[in-house]
C-alpha cells in the first residue's frame, strides 16, 4: 500500500516483566469519579458517568524504573496534575455488561490526565468543547501496565501522587462513583471498545498547579509506580 507519507510510529506502552509492548488504540477518560473531587470542582452527588478523549499520541510512557520528561505545554499558565489507574483494554466489545467486564480487561497502569485548567475552565464558562484543556500534547503519561492477573486487589488499592515528596493526592480505588466494571458498561454502549484502548478511570480530590522542574511521582497498590519531571 502506498501513502502519501510514511504513517506514524504505533503509540505503545510497556508491558511490565515482558519485553512486550501495548499498542494504544484510543484514551477515554472518565470526568469527576471521585466524591470528594467532584465536590472540590463544584458537583456533588452520583451524576451519570461522562467521558472525554484524549488521542493516543498524547501518551508519554514511561517505562519502569525510569522517570519521563514532560515538557510544560504552550497556552497556558495553570497546569494540573490528575493521578488516575488506567484500564488496558485487551479484548474488545459493545454494550458489556458490568458481569464480564473482567473478561476484557488486559492489564491496569497508574496514568497522569494533565490538564490546563485555564483553558478548560475558559471553554466551560463559555459553553464550548474544552479538548484545548486535556486532549493537548503530552498530556497522558503513563507507566508500564501490569497483566490484570498480577495486579492483585485492584478495586481496593491505594491511590496517590506526591509533586517534590510532598503528598498532594490520596485515595482509594474503592472510592470511585463509578466502578471499573460499571464505567466499561457505560463506556462501551457509547463507543465499541476495541483491544488497545485505555480508559483514565477518574482522579481523587487534591488537583493542583505544577510548575517547570517539579517532580511526580504516582502510585496505585500492587502497580509500577510512575515518576515525571516537567521539564
Amino acid at each position: 500500500m502506498n501513502y502519501v507519507f510514511n504513517p506514524a510510529p504505533t503509540v505503545s506502552v510497556a508491558v511490565l516483566g515482558t519485553a512486550l509492548r501495548f499498542p494504544v488504540h484510543r484514551i477515554y477518560c472518565v470526568g469527576r469519579n471521585y466524591e470528594d473531587h467532584a465536590k472540590e470542582m463544584g458537583f456533588s452527588g452520583r451524576e451519570p458517568p461522562f467521558f472525554f478523549m484524549k488521542p493516543a499520541d498524547a501518551v508519554v510512557a514511561v517505562n519502569a524504573g525510569e522517570c519521563g520528561t514532560m515538557p510544560y505545554p504552550s497556552l497556558t499558565t495553570n497546569l494540573h496534575h490528575e493521578i488516575e489507574l488506567v484500564v488496558a483494554i485487551g479484548s474488545g466489545g459493545k454494550n458489556i455488561k458490568a458481569a464480564d467486564a473482567h473478561k476484557h480487561i488486559f492489564g491496569y497502569a497508574v496514568g497522569l490526565d494533565m490538564t490546563r485548567r485555564d483553558l478548560q475552565n475558559e471553554m466551560k464558562k463559555q459553553g464550548r468543547p474544552w479538548c484545548i484543556g486535556k486532549g493537548f500534547d503530552h498530556a497522558a503519561p503513563i507507566g508500564p501496565i501490569t497483566p490484570a492477573s498480577a495486579a492483585g486487589e485492584i478495586g481496593n488499592a491505594e491511590i496517590s501522587l506526591q509533586v517534590n515528596g510532598q503528598h498532594r493526592q490520596r485515595s482509594n480505588v474503592s472510592k470511585l462513583i463509578w466502578n471499573i466494571a460499571e464505567t466499561i458498561e457505560h463506556l462501551s454502549a457509547a463507543w465499541e471498545l476495541q483491544p488497545g484502548d485505555l480508559i483514565y478511570t477518574g482522579t481523587p480530590e487534591g488537583v493542583a498547579a505544577v510548575v517547570t522542574g517539579d517532580t511526580m511521582l504516582g502510585s496505585v497498590t500492587g502497580l509500577e509506580s510512575i515518576k515525571v519531571t516537567i521539564g
